[in-house]
């Protein structure tokens, strides 16, 4: 199931994967792929059915960020340059906020805004043959896609201007060490470490998982005291939820507890 040309889009028992498909130019991030994934993320966001999506590039390359051919093929107006910064962080946050746990299966360069794509993702599992960072600064700009924003928010400043203001990418070891990525593995075993961890989160009753997403992810542009009272009002509403009352017989009960979203 696709009808995409610039991306593979396929579900599976709850889960969407969708694959970058622009091998030719390492799955770089045209104005049709963004087009494109806008669509198919608004499928996403609207169909029940699904409960956790993977995005990735393949085992071979997950992104080398904007397509720079596409963008110098013509001299554009600042109010151009603006207007598509614009909508590239609209779908990029339109896939932090899905109301559903996203995961980034990355394997060799994740660059730019591939870089920055893989961060809008609740979780990143990276293959070892992984090439991760932000290199905008070589050619004379910045990280537009959110780089110099999420970055900090995830190995901490120092880190983040590092990244920034040299530009050279860290290899597997090091991008899991400063907690840009959750898991490293073999890249034959990427694809499938994603669906493992995405059958685990089917497990989980939906709802729940819906309300600590935007918990943590709206928490995090709060003060401390608006982001606990958020929280509690996040834990109240799920109190009143079937799921709830299900976890907590079973818990009693000692069995599996079946969840239903309700």
């Amino acid at each position: 199931m696709s009808g995409y040309e610039t991306i593979i889009y396929e579900v599976d028992g709850g889960i969407a994967q969708i694959t970058l498909n622009r091998p030719d130019r390492l799955n770089a991030i045209s104005y049709q792929l963004m087009g494109e994934l806008d669509d198919v993320l608004t499928k996403i966001e609207e169909s029940p059915e699904i409960r956790v999506v993977i995005l990735t590039g393949g085992t071979k390359c997950f992104c080398a960020g904007a397509d720079i051919k596409e963008r110098t093929s013509k001299q554009a107006t600042s109010m151009e340059v603006y207007d598509n910064f614009h909508r590239s962080r609209r779908v990029f946050k339109k896939l932090e906020n899905l109301p559903k746990p996203t995961i980034a299966a990355i394997s060799g360069v994740a660059m730019g805004g591939g870089c920055e794509l893989a961060l809008v993702c609740d979780f990143r599992i990276a293959s070892d043959t992984v090439k991760i960072g932000v290199p905008e600064v070589k050619i004379g700009v910045i990280p537009a896609a959110g780089g110099t924003q999420r970055l900090p928010r995830l190995v901490g400043a120092a880190k983040a201007k590092e990244m920034v203001f040299i530009g050279e990418p860290l290899d597997a070891k090091e991008a899991y060490r400063v907690g840009l990525v959750n898991k490293v593995v073999p890249v034959e075993n990427l694809l499938e470490e994603a669906r493992k961890w995405a059958a685990v989160l089917l497990e989980r009753p939906p709802l729940t998982v819906k309300m600590a997403k935007a918990a943590i992810n709206r928490g995090l542009e709060m003060s401390l005291d608006n982001a606990l009272e958020y929280e509690a009002q996040c834990a109240t509403l799920l109190f009143s939820t079937e799921d709830r009352l299900e976890g907590m017989r079973a818990f009693v009960e000692k069995r599996r507890p079946v969840f239903k979203g309700r």
